[in-house]
């Protein structure tokens, strides 16, 4: 019956997402690994358990009540047993069909995200968000190289993701940051244990001419453990007791956060590859800089750069003019971050500090740069200084409660 087959998948569970015991998705995969087994009674004995510590569980005593009904009759389906609205049923079921997938389709030790090609000494964790298995994967920076730590399910826009536009109720795909941390006293309740604001739109979304606002990662309200898959105006939902456990290692101002329709995981040797050749690119346009050689320089740009409404052609003659200037130029670059967008187009978005020095000026800047395949090479399309993060409320914030948010 579909209830031994959803059993048979949770039963095995990844090493990491087992750190936390008595976690309520924990207490599920027990639920179905003592049903796997062969022991009905003893199944409903851990949902009777897991319902009593998790009393807003829904799919947890949805679950339940096919395990009473089992004693009595086969059931061939999740929610034979239940009662009510059948969109509710529907929202249940989806949620057990993306945990599911999750369990399923877990990374293997040995691989690592394609996105986080190289994380900087200072971020300690990064976050990939995985779209279709409703999934926040927690990846720990160990000496360079991204260390699964831990999973959470997860809801996100109602109508889907790839956000485009203002009110659209889609989640963004692309490459962010925590800009701060809110706590859950000073928001509705919606918002539940608190909220970490994410730095949508980026400076490529702008260019890109998506507008919109307010994307966070928060929790749920507080009579909710979960939400369906797709319920949110474009954030990301996590159960609150996981987004405790997710504030834990949450840096704002440094912890990326990757949001793909499909996280790509790859062995670790091809991760290196890739990591090692783009960085190569970047180096050598640091030492083409330093060269003076204008075209040398220059032909690390694409052709449809900007940069502070300067085009190529502007910012052609601009470096070619200051450098005139100098004669000699040395650019060092520390706290280097690289992380491949998830996006349907090659886009590296790197940020480093960058200090400058030459025959008549010494500067120390923070830069972001969006690196794009032209003709076979990875190429500058834009670079900037990186600008403060601003707080803006999701679009839906009540506006009454947006005041005390700021506070």
């Amino acid at each position: 019956m579909a209830l031994l087959f959803l059993a048979g998948a949770l039963a095995f569970a990844p090493a990491a997402a087992r750190q936390h015991p008595l976690r309520a998705e924990e207490q599920l995969r027990r639920v179905f690994d003592t049903l796997a087994q062969g022991r009905l009674n003893e199944a409903i004995r851990e949902a009777d358990r897991l319902v009593a510590s998790h009393p807003n569980f829904r799919l947890a005593h949805l679950v339940r009540g096919d395990l009473l009904l089992a004693r009595a009759q086969a059931i061939d389906g999740l929610g034979n047993g239940a009662t009510g609205a059948g969109d509710q049923l529907e929202e249940l079921r989806a949620e057990a069909a993306a945990r599911l997938r999750a369990a399923k389709e877990s990374p293997s030790a040995d691989s690592v995200p394609r996105h986080l090609l190289q994380l900087a000494p200072a971020q300690r964790h990064a976050i990939v968000v995985d779209a279709s298995r409703s999934r926040v994967y927690v990846y720990e920076n160990a000496g360079g190289t991204p260390r699964l730590v831990d999973s959470y399910y997860s809801t996100l826009g109602k109508r889907g993701i790839e956000k485009q536009r203002e009110g659209d109720q889609k989640t963004p795909i692309g490459v962010y940051h925590v800009t701060s941390s809110i706590p859950g006293r000073k928001l509705p309740d919606l918002y539940g244990w608190g909220a970490f604001p994410l730095s949508y739109p980026n400076e490529w979304d702008r260019l890109q001419g998506r507008t919109g606002y307010g994307i966070w990662i928060h929790g749920v309200p507080s009579d909710t453990y979960a939400r369906a898959p797709q319920a949110s105006d474009g954030c990301i939902a996590l159960a609150n007791a996981e987004i405790e456990q997710l504030a834990r290692l949450v840096q704002p101002g440094l912890t990326p956060v990757i949001v793909a329709k499909s996280a790509d995981w790859v062995p670790q040797k091809a991760w290196r590859a890739e990591r090692d050749a783009f960085l190569g690119a970047l180096h050598a346009w640091r030492e083409d800089w330093e060269s003076r050689d204008g075209e040398r320089y220059l032909s690390h740009y694409a052709a449809a750069f900007r940069s502070d409404g300067m085009n190529l052609e502007r910012w052609r003659a601009h470096k070619r003019r200051v450098n005139a200037g100098k004669s000699w130029i040395k650019v060092s670059l520390s706290n280097v971050s690289a992380f491949l967008d998830p996006g349907p187009q090659p886009l590296m978005v790197v940020t480093f500090d960058q200090d400058y020095r030459s025959s008549n000026l010494s500067q120390k800047a923070r830069k972001r740069q969006y690196w794009v395949q032209d003709a076979g090479r990875w190429k500058i399309a834009y670079e900037a200084a990186v600008g403060r993060p601003v707080l803006v409320l999701p679009e839906s914030f009540p506006r009454a409660a947006a005041q005390r948010a700021g506070q």
